[in-house]
C-alpha cells in the first residue's frame, strides 16, 4: 500500500434501522462501530461504496 494512493474513511453514522444493503456496504468497507477509521486503497469500487452510504461515513484523508 506504500505506492498506491489511499484514503481514510471514518464511520459517523449508525447502521441501526438502515437497509440491509447499507449495513453490508459498511462491513465491506471494514467499518462496524461508530468512529472507527480504516485506511483503504483509493479505487473506483471503494469510491462507489462510499457514495452509497455518504450519510454514514466521512472521508477524512485523501
Amino acid at each position: 500500500m506504500a505506492d498506491k494512493k489511499t484514503i481514510t474513511v471514518k464511520q459517523i453514522g449508525s447502521p441501526i434501522r438502515r437497509e440491509k444493503s447499507q449495513r453490508a456496504t459498511l462491513i465491506g468497507l471494514g467499518l462496524n462501530k461508530m468512529n472507527k477509521e480504516r485506511e483503504l486503497i483509493d479505487t473506483p469500487e471503494v469510491r462507489g461504496m462510499i457514495n452509497k452510504v455518504p450519510h454514514l461515513v466521512r472521508v477524512i484523508g485523501e
